[in-house]
């Protein structure tokens, strides 16, 4: 009984227990990923998001992701491309057949956006390519980029 009442006293006097958790400041730049269909759990967009959250780490900028749901098709992709170039993404990234096909014909009517797509495809000034040879390529290049555009956008 006295152990028991030893916790339990120890417990409630233990410092910083009446503490709220810490929420993680961020900063105003955001990062955003338009993925097919599968989301996050693609297999294009896997490494890319996980450099995209290793990047928010190091520099406190939001990420955020959109998933193209319905046809796979640049027309409709580029519909979820519009919605997060005018919803206050500082760089869009592309991930997938779909999405990628629609920031190659719709880059040029973004002209201050800037976009990063995975795999080949058409030349853009303000499209940035990652063609790296596996996954954990992948994911330091994107890491690196979107890093530097957080920074950059946080001022």
């Amino acid at each position: 009984m006295a152990a028991v009442l030893t916790v339990g006293l120890g417990w409630l006097l233990w410092p910083g227990g009446d503490e709220e958790p810490r929420a993680r400041q961020y900063t105003a730049a955001t990062a955003c990923l338009l993925t097919p269909a599968a989301g996050l759990t693609d297999e294009d967009a896997a490494p890319v998001w996980d450099g995209m959250q290793r990047a928010s780490l190091a520099t406190h900028g939001k990420v955020r992701y959109l998933a193209v749901t319905g046809d796979q098709t640049p027309a409709n992709a580029a519909t979820y491309l519009a919605a997060l170039a005018i919803g206050g993404c500082d760089l869009i990234l592309a991930a997938g057949s779909a999405p990628a096909a629609a920031v190659d014909a719709n880059a040029a009517a973004y002209p201050a956006m800037r976009f990063v797509v995975v795999g080949a495809g058409n030349a853009h000034s303000n499209v940035t390519r990652v063609t790296e040879p596996d996954t954990a390529a992948t994911t330091e290049a994107v890491r690196g980029l979107v890093g530097a555009a957080l920074k950059a956008a946080a001022g």
